[in-house]
């Protein structure tokens, strides 16, 4: 069936919504067959929105609740693929990606809420199979340089070994600009969803958790503070190694698992060798933990989200977002103990304005350059639905870059 738009942007007046409809104006300025539209709950707010940015007045404006299933059935209908930045997506997402599911229409997200996503895939992978569509979560900081940095790094692995790393350690060297509100909101939702329903406990708590009858080795307890000798360093807990890790494993399986039956995965942070690395490694465990225990407790969840997150439409200014930046080392290691090493890293700070590039370029990416007849319909993760195809418009349009390091 015709569409209308190759992308529908919904939820274009929060903030990620609005850097993402800035990109698409300006990949609109070089490129006049893109067509678009933004979508939201309100018009006058999408119309001060495309005002605020200079964008042009033809570009259609949607109004559409993520509460109203026929609402986002008809405005699925419309486009070859959703973008959508409204989150916590436990809370305003289902209706949305079910009705791409069942409409045939590709859909991306920013989502890292690992218990959601198992319940989606569950719900979902049949009716996207049947229909065509693509759901493709967690294309933004969370999982994308990561999941698509294990995806490089088992290629390079090839080409140099003919083998796969059975072993890969993801380990953030820089990452300055910090995660999104939306990052901590959907990490709140969640805390609540599991004060009510003890099951999705063991979602977050399985690695395997979005590979439905699949379950690998132990993974490596990424928690606590470790020397790494591969890196050289101190390691110590990664706040999205939670989600993340678990994006990888699916990608793994997704691929065949690839990268074989008992691969492992974890990641941290780089805090330095000798006697400083281990002090800092011990100081980040051990804010981990207070941080884990305080959000249990509802008047925490309560102060940030009246002091500390961003109110909607807020976030870092532009001076801020520039300025940011990440850079992430993996180490792989074969089953016979031979090592390669690449790194990803993003020239913006990685929880708006990499993210905002990234999912964007994801959608455009399913909608131009990956055929159904390569990914068929059903539920993907980045690195298995776009792979090497999205690593090269990351490399052309989004800041990122991916290398091999000796």
């Amino acid at each position: 069936m015709q569409k209308n738009y190759d992308i529908i942007v919904f939820g274009a007046t929060g903030f990620t919504g609005r850097l993402v409809a800035e990109y698409l104006q300006a990949l609109s300025a070089t490129d006049n067959s893109l067509r678009w539209a933004m979508a939201g709950r309100s018009l006058t707010k999408l119309e001060q929105v495309r005002s605020l940015l200079g964008i042009a007045a033809s570009v259609p404006l949607i109004k559409a609740d993520a509460s109203d299933a026929g609402a986002m059935s008809a405005l699925v209908r419309q486009a070859k693929v959703i973008i959508t930045t409204v989150g916590p997506y436990q809370q305003y997402g289902e209706v949305l990606a079910t009705a791409c599911a069942h409409e045939g229409t590709d859909y991306v997200d920013l989502c890292g809420e690992p218990a959601w996503m198992a319940q989606m895939i569950a719900k979902l992978e049949g009716p996207a199979k049947a229909s065509g569509a693509r759901i493709v979560f967690s294309c933004g900081f969370d999982s994308i340089p990561f999941d698509l940095g294990v995806l490089f790094l088992q290629s390079e692995a090839q080409k140099q070994f003919n083998a796969p790393a059975t072993h890969v350690h993801g380990r953030v060297r820089v990452m300055k600009g910090g995660v999104s509100g939306g990052t901590i909101a959907s990490a709140i939702a969640t805390i609540e969803k599991i004060a009510h329903d003890p099951e999705q406990q063991k979602a977050m708590t399985n690695p395997f958790a979005l590979t439905p009858g699949f379950r690998g080795p132990r993974q490596p307890n990424g928690s606590l503070a470790a020397y790494d000798a591969l890196a050289q360093s101190w390691t110590g807990p990664f706040v999205m190694a939670v989600i993340n890790t678990k994006n990888v494993h699916r990608t793994n399986a997704l691929l065949g698992h690839a990268w074989g039956q008992d691969f492992t995965y974890d990641e941290r942070m780089i805090c330095g060798d000798g006697a400083s690395g281990k002090r800092r490694a011990i100081k980040m465990q051990r804010q981990a933990r207070l941080q884990n225990v305080l959000l249990w407790f509802r008047p925490t969840r309560a102060l940030l989200r009246y002091f500390v997150l961003p109110k909607p439409g807020e976030g870092p200014t532009l001076e801020q977002r520039t300025n940011g930046r990440y850079d992430v080392l993996f180490i792989g290691e074969t089953a016979d103990k031979k090592i390669v090493k690449v790194a990803v890293a993003g020239d913006r700070d990685p929880g708006y304005g990499s993210t905002a590039k990234m999912i964007t370029q994801s959608a455009l990416c399913l909608a131009q350059d990956v055929d159904h007849a390569k990914t068929g319909g059903g539920v993907w993760t980045p690195g298995s639905a776009m792979g090497a195809t999205l690593i090269q418009r990351l490399e052309k349009y989004a800041g990122l870059t991916f290398k091999v390091e000796n």
